[in-house]
């Protein structure tokens, strides 16, 4: 009965509104949609943590911080094995996965399957943040919007970048950091087609967050000493630190999520290692308390060493002032470790927030120890706290637009519009010459998944090799006479004769267009085989090869089809050129197209 009256919906709507209307009215419901996720996401985790947190000692360690952060592992790896039983780690990097290896599709528990697993991670502790779980939620929402009402390929693209866009700017209520999101880390081209619809998105999510939770901040900041020239240098020197520090996170990160990859499938012992890990660091290092966010206001609003060294309550450290900078530095080195023992263990987070929280503290370890040794002019703390959230946030992700506007509407820091380019900008040319690509886009780039703002490279991308194979083809045994084979060709529609074993192995072709001078002599039929005739083709497609591979093998080759195997050599079909460079040129027009 649903699907009848969605029929009928579908046809009144396809003879009443364009599809560009009703792509505007879905960018409407998928910001409202993902601004409830993003809403009901924080208040979940806000209250568990309330509710066991209430009553800690501020002037001691707590052994509870041992417990809390395995058991939230614990109970998020059996939702994610018993209930959701798929993998829904790693959000931003599934949802450039989707654009570019799945149509855009992504599967419809994605809606809140990661809302509910990374609660229960942050609640009980874990160092993770809850950005790419709403981004993952955001653009599923998208998604299967799209596919609801069965719209086309380039509409799923674009409803699954409202989604992430609508993410990001509804939990951190940034409209236009919403929009540069999906352009950089997301890669959706910004065409007048597209803009629309994204800023519509965000706009409307960042319009009801307002509504569910008030006009606050997420993080709260009051200028501290207008920015002068003389601090420029300080600046500078700050922005390549940032992109230092996102090297560290993105590296030792890489290095240790491998260790949990090694372990495979053993979920008890990468269970037991997450959480071993997660639990000593969170007890001798509290601030690495779930998102940390309460730490990094603590380093923006402080005013004097008292306020700044209450970051160091409920731990060992507490009331040892004069370990504050120790304290800081050691935090944000071990923050890495915190985040990937937590997704490595089992739980369920993204790395948008930790790196925002160790830009705090590395901007902050980075100012006091240039005042503490007066290296150059005073430099304010608070002040260089929020640029080197937006540059190791810049390093990490490849996106010095995001860096600069999120935190600019963030914290209303718009007086440091110029200081935070600097450092974003210099953040980025340092990070580039270690890492070509952002901690999400990695794993994909070196599959050959990973779109860009290319054309050329974002159309292979998205091209499918398994769409443009002719599986009816014609095949002939190697021991085939060449008077039973010319009836073969008499009904075949290509130039090309495929000759596989009885496996369906390819152990050659025939060129029809190379056997003319003795298809029509009669008196050689029995004196020739196929065997005889068959070549080798010139060049042979893998089932998984890349579409870049692909063109590059035509254009050595110049051959007007050639055979497709699976990786035991069998037959899956033929590719004609003719046929790939059709579909090559209507994805660049549609893609193009405005």
């Amino acid at each position: 009965m649903t699907s009848g009256i969605l029929l009928k919906f579908t046809e009144w709507r396809v003879r009443h509104v364009s599809d560009r209307q009703f792509t505007l009215l879905l960018s409407f419901v998928v910001g409202f949609l993902a601004a409830v996720a993003g809403y009901v996401l924080h208040w979940i985790i806000l209250n568990i943590q309330l509710l066991l947190t209430a009553g800690f000692d501020i002037t001691s360690s707590n052994w509870m911080y041992l417990v809390l952060p395995v058991v939230g592992i614990y109970l998020t790896l059996l939702f994610v094995r018993y209930i959701v039983r798929d993998d829904i780690g790693h959000g931003i990097t599934r949802v450039l996965y989707a654009i570019s290896s799945k149509k855009s599709r992504i599967k419809g528990h994605n809606c809140w399957s990661s809302v509910v697993a990374s609660a229960i991670t942050i609640g009980f502790g874990g160092s993770v943040g809850a950005e790419a779980p709403i981004v993952l939620t955001g653009s599923a929402i998208g998604s299967n919007l799209g596919k609801l009402f069965r719209m086309d390929n380039k509409t799923m693209m674009l409803l699954v970048g409202c989604g992430a866009s609508a993410a990001i700017a509804g939990v951190f209520k940034a409209p236009i950091a919403g929009l540069v999101f999906t352009l950089e880390v997301l890669m959706v081209d910004l065409t007048m087609a597209s803009l629309l619809p994204i800023l519509i998105s965000s706009v409307t999510a960042t319009c009801f967050t307002y509504i569910f939770t008030g006009s606050a901040s997420l993080f709260n900041f009051s200028l501290d000493g207008s920015w002068t020239l003389e601090r420029v240098p300080a600046t500078i020197l700050l922005g390549v630190c940032c992109g230092l520090f996102s090297l560290w996170f993105i590296r030792a990160s890489n290095i240790f999520e491998s260790i949990f990859e090694r372990i495979g499938k053993n979920y008890l012992l990468r269970f037991a290692l997450g959480g071993v890990v997660l639990s000593l660091l969170i007890f001798f290092f509290p601030s690495l308390f779930g998102e940390g966010y309460s730490s990094i206001n603590i380093l923006l609003n402080g005013k004097t060493e008292a306020d700044w060294q209450t970051i160091m309550n409920n731990s060992i450290f507490y009331g040892h002032g004069d370990m504050l900078v120790l304290y800081i530095g050691l935090v944000m080195l071990t923050k890495v470790f915190a985040t990937a023992a937590t997704n490595g263990g089992g739980g369920c987070g993204g790395t948008f927030a930790p790196s925002l929280f160790m830009g705090a503290f590395g901007g902050f370890f980075f100012s006091r120890l240039w005042n503490m040794y007066q290296i150059g002019v005073y430099v304010p703390e608070k002040n260089f706290t929020l640029l080197g959230m937006a540059g190791v946030m810049t390093g990490v992700m490849h996106s010095p637009l995001t860096g600069i506007f999120l935190i600019a509407e963030l914290t209303g820091g718009y007086a440091l519009f110029i200081p935070l380019m600097i450092v974003c900008i210099c953040a980025y040319l340092t990070i580039i010459i270690f890492e070509p690509h952002s901690i999400y886009g990695m794993r994909l780039a070196r599959q050959g998944k990973l779109i860009t703002h290319h054309t050329d490279h974002a159309v292979l991308t998205l091209m499918s090799l398994d769409s443009v194979i002719e599986r009816d083809v014609t095949t002939v045994p190697s021991d085939m006479a060449l008077g039973k084979l010319t009836h073969f060709i008499s009904r075949s529609r290509m130039n090309i004769v495929p000759v596989v074993d009885d496996a369906g192995l390819l152990l050659g072709e025939i060129d029809v267009t190379k056997i003319r001078h003795i298809v029509f002599r009669t008196e050689l039929y029995g004196h020739f085989n196929v065997s005889q005739l068959m070549t080798e083709p010139p060049a042979v497609l893998g089932e998984n090869d890349p579409m870049d591979e692909v063109m590059k093998k035509f254009d050595s080759t110049d051959a007007s089809m050639l055979p497709v195997i699976d990786s035991f050599g069998k037959l899956k079909g033929y590719v004609a050129r003719a046929h790939l460079y059709s579909q090559y040129r209507q994805m660049v027009a549609d893609l193009s197209a405005e």
